[in-house]
């Protein structure tokens, strides 16, 4: 596995350097394990998805330097970048970053691959406040590596008016035949129905997961052996071809516009793009997990949360663990939430002012209790890859669904034997 990880970490040093892969930063994170000349601070270096998930952080870092005497650069990179900054800087014996953003999915790679350091070693461990589903990649052989920080998990964003004149409310929704019924009177009327992302074959791929779950299917078994042709799977992707059939593929910041302004009625999204109110002309729902009203209801929220740990090779592990701490703290996250944050704690989404002020935040609680990680293979980049290839190769009609998937079981299963 290690072996895996470098051959597609090194492929990428050609057009990304460890210090400079489409981020920002503050400063220069090779001096990690130095003091500066000015009053002695320690130097420590950070490595976050940029945006609304580094914001968050950022704005809490103040605090923490002030009262431990340290200068924390800041890497904002973007979530292809952050995964190759942090597999590649493993690769030294003196690491760059002291704390590090990871997607749940990442887990095994970095684990298999030695990135991560064990919390638990350190003397870092979950408390029960925080959402018990959420921790469930967080631990191997009951140790701690990982912490959830930041709560994504799937919802369904959909203009409320547009609802409303299809004869439901946004309560209402509560099967993908209603998903399908309200996209398909929306186009009749002119306006685009269903939005999906369709830029990458990763965000292709997890648009669709949460329609994949609720009827049924899943891209693996229970030994993360693939199951892209199964009836489950033909089924689910039949309906979705149906359902983007009535809007368009866009971007993350065009489908937010679209559904906010009506021109078209749904996507998939994710809590820290959009921030509903009672006055707002969209909100967002936890699917139900059900294909049609009479169907059973599956766990159809698929978590994207991201997680903070320590790299092995960290220079100030003690520091590193503090800082995690400081971050994961109770009311340190909740004090997050006016800025966008989305903790994985209870005691922040069950608040009664926060959820006074920011009632979405019940749907989030719900989507995340009952939330599902993508495959925790180390695999896992190279299966998306092959998957939303062979999906995009359906959608744009080079192949029917039976073949599309019969290929990508084909190429999967190779992928998986390797």
């Amino acid at each position: 596995m290690k072996r895996r990880l470098l051959a597609l970490i090194l492929a990428g040093v050609t057009v990304c350097s460890l210090t400079a892969c489409g981020g920002s930063n503050s400063g220069n994170s090779n001096e990690s394990a130095e003091t500066s000349a000015e009053g002695g601070a320690t130097q420590m270096s950070i490595a976050l998805r940029g945006g609304v998930y580094a914001d968050v952080i950022k704005e809490c870092l103040p605090a923490f330097e002030e009262e431990h005497n340290v200068t924390i650069d800041v890497q904002e990179l973007s979530e292809e970048d952050l995964h190759t900054s942090v597999a590649l800087n493993a690769t030294s014996a003196q690491g760059a970053y002291d704390l590090c953003m990871v997607d749940g999915s990442w887990m095994a790679e970095f684990t298999d691959a030695g990135v991560l350091a064990n919390l638990s070693e350190l003397g870092y461990e979950l408390d029960d406040d925080i959402i018990e589903a959420t921790t469930s990649i967080c631990y191997v052989d009951d140790n701690v590596y990982l912490a959830p920080y930041y709560g994504n998990v799937t919802v369904l964003m959909m203009n409320k008016a547009n609802v409303e004149e299809a004869g439901y409310t946004v309560d209402t929704v509560d099967s993908l035949d209603a998903v399908l019924d309200i996209c398909q009177q929306a186009q009749a009327n002119g306006k685009k129905g269903f939005i999906y992302r369709g830029d990458s074959q990763n965000n292709l791929v997890v648009d669709f997961l949460p329609i994949l779950l609720s009827y049924g299917g899943w891209v693996v078994d229970e030994n993360n052996q693939p199951t892209v042709n199964s009836e489950a799977f033909v089924n689910a992707m039949n309906y979705y071809m149906e359902l983007i059939a009535t809007g368009e593929a866009q971007v993350k910041d065009d489908l937010i516009a679209s559904v906010d302004s009506g021109a078209a009625t749904m996507g998939i999204a994710w809590p820290g793009w959009y921030t509903p109110t009672a006055d707002s002309a969209a909100d967002y729902i936890a699917l139900s997990g059900k294909a049609t009203d009479a169907s059973e209801a599956y766990n159809a929220n698929v978590y994207g949360i991201w997680c903070l740990g320590v790299p092995s090779n960290s220079q100030n592990k003690e520091l590193a663990v503090e800082l995690l701490t400081y971050l994961m703290d109770p009311e340190v996250q909740r004090g997050t939430v006016a800025s966008g944050g989305v903790p994985c704690r209870y005691s922040s989404l069950q608040d009664e002012e926060v959820l006074a002020e920011y009632p979405q935040y019940e749907v989030v609680c719900q989507a995340l209790e009952s939330g599902i990680y993508r495959p925790v293979i180390s695999q896992w980049t190279e299966f998306y890859t092959i998957l939303g290839s062979e999906m995009d190769n359906i959608i744009n009609g080079a192949k029917t669904v039976e073949e599309g998937l019969n290929d990508a079981q084909t190429s999967l299963e190779e992928l998986m034997a390797e």
